[in-house]
């Protein structure tokens, strides 16, 4: 059975599980997997690009929704001016005045640019956001079109301890390492024609 909505991953969790009695935990256990696989993965489908305009004397900014990681960001101009980043306590000790935006941070779910703008400038951002997570109304996304097995293999992964099988969890958690690692070798080939993964080097194991 192809795994293509939120109600046959869910029945394939229940069918893997060999459990009738978790109905109201598997919703659960998908959405700790798609926490998971949020951390640890950063692929095309994930990049999106914004544009905010700036005000002068206002140097915070909120963050797009869904926000994980800048990738790119930029001043639009002839040329674009990419910006620079700086830690939040070199801007509080090396920026002052005002004028064109030339570094960026970030604070919490802010972000701030220094100078502080003199004016109206156009940022693009080119970032990371989050895959939504599935649900009664969000019936399928981007991660599950794509790599619905891990999906499977994440859910069955928060599902095992919950039903205390430590042994199928160790299973499983070696299946979505290894769904992983394909993922980064398959964007990795991609590379050269601008596709661009990021796979954090801790997953293993978490």
């Amino acid at each position: 059975m192809a795994i293509d909505s939120y109600t046959k991953l869910k029945t394939s969790v229940a069918t893997w599980l060999d459990r009738d009695d978790l109905t109201d935990n598997i919703p659960d256990f998908i959405s700790l997997a798609e926490d998971r696989i949020n951390r640890h993965i950063r692929v095309r489908s994930m990049e999106h690009r914004a544009e905010m305009s700036t005000a002068s004397g206002q140097e915070y900014y909120g963050l797009p929704d869904g926000y994980i990681q800048m990738r790119h960001i930029a001043v639009q101009g002839t040329p674009n001016k990419d910006l620079e980043y700086l830690t939040p306590e070199r801007f509080d000790t090396d920026l002052v005045g005002t004028g064109k935006p030339k570094y960026y941070t970030l604070i919490g779910n802010e972000l701030r640019l220094g100078p502080t703008p003199g004016g109206e400038y156009t940022v693009e951002m080119v970032f990371y956001r989050k895959f939504s997570h599935l649900s009664d109304t969000l019936t399928s996304n981007k991660l599950l079109e794509d790599h619905s097995d891990l999906l499977l293999y994440g859910s069955l992964l928060e599902a095992e301890p919950f039903v205390k099988n430590p042994e199928a969890a160790q299973m499983w958690g070696l299946y979505f390492n290894q769904a992983i690692d394909a993922i980064a070798l398959a964007d990795a080939k991609d590379r050269h024609s601008g596709g661009a993964l990021f796979i954090k080097s801790d997953h293993r194991g978490l």
